[in-house]
């Protein structure tokens, strides 16, 4: 049996110190890699984007028998960690581990620290998750042909939580705002584990968010489901219509997990990178992690992910205008 290698957090000085480029020859691109990666992942230990970072991280240690390190810097809706990686050398050894954040933030943040096109280079989009529209049991709402009717008799008065400004939750909201035509109000948490705790209380009527957090509420009874927010069903919750089937045609947003390294990275090494990672995301130990979150698999190409992070900051862009997007 393969071994497993402990991925470990590189915090702080550590990490500056550890992968400082002046401290490291240079080398072909032919050889990559040479010594450990660095995976910034722009959110706090325990989350899904952590988990799944650390899996692939493994799998990476163990195909290059060099060691991957997990590099949590989380803060300022995710830009703390992304521009970390916009400004680090381009030489492949620090990457981004990148999502939905990345593309609203032009239409969030007047002073964005990085430009999402400009300062990445991107290599592959591994998964898509849909973001699960739940209830309390006590609300009187089972669908979202009668939340829609329920909001647009009370503009304003519905609140959601989601577990924070620019989450998929959160923009899953500002769209369903846009595209039924009424008001909810959006109430950010520090995570997904305090929404959900109102949630479940009857705190709050309704959670938007990805679907990995809500869906053992939602098997359990202790939540019902609403509507799933990709075009099509999820394979883990099936019996739950998606928004479109529900009338609000072609509504579709899903959190999404990719990976990204600083803009003039070697396309050898993006590509070598890209193709490594679409391997191992169909291996049964990964495919196993993936879809107990509510996944399906992407793997794609850096170039259909550059077309895709760009149709994201104009579908996100758009929206900003049309429902008063911000960071609250």
């Amino acid at each position: 049996m393969r071994q497993t290698v402990r991925i470990a957090v590189v915090v702080s000085l550590f990490a500056s110190s550890q992968f400082c480029s002046a401290a490291q020859p240079s080398v072909g691109t032919s050889s990559f890699p040479t010594r450990a990666i660095r995976i910034v992942v722009p959110y706090a230990p325990g989350g899904i984007s952590d988990r799944l970072a650390r899996l692939v991280g493994q799998e990476l240690t163990a195909a290059w028998s060099q060691q991957v390190l997990v590099d949590n810097r989380p803060g300022a809706g995710t830009n703390l960690g992304s521009q970390l990686v916009a400004k680090a050398t381009p030489d492949g050894y620090t990457l981004l581990w990148a999502g939905i954040a990345n593309t609203v933030g032009p239409a969030l943040y007047k002073d964005l620290p990085y430009d999402p096109i400009k300062d990445f280079a991107w290599v592959t989009n591994m998964a898509k998750v849909p973001v699960l529209i739940a209830a309390h049991r006590s609300f009187p709402v089972k669908n979202a042909h009668q939340l829609i009717e329920l909001a647009k008799r009370q503009p304003d008065a519905i609140a959601f939580g989601t577990a924070g400004i620019a989450t998929s939750g959160h923009l899953a909201g500002a769209l369903f705002n846009t595209m039924a035509g009424v008001r909810l109000t959006h109430v950010p948490y520090r995570g997904a584990g305090p929404a959900l705790i109102d949630s479940l209380s009857g705190q709050i009527p309704l959670y938007f968010g990805a679907m990995a957090s809500p869906m053992q509420h939602v098997k359990s009874g202790r939540l019902n489901a609403i509507a799933v927010t990709t075009l099509k069903r999820s394979a883990v919750l099936p019996e739950v219509p998606t928004l479109d089937e529900q009338g609000v045609k072609g509504f579709e947003t899903a959190t999404w997990y990719g990976v990204a390294a600083p803009a003039g990275t070697p396309k050898e090494i993006v590509t070598k990178v890209a193709v490594e990672i679409a391997r191992i995301i169909k291996l049964p130990e990964v495919s196993r992690g993936l879809e107990s979150e509510g996944a399906y698999f992407v793997g794609d190409t850096p170039e259909e992910l550059t077309a895709f992070v760009k149709q994201e900051i104009a579908k996100w862009g758009k929206v900003a205008k049309q429902s008063g997007l911000k960071a609250e």
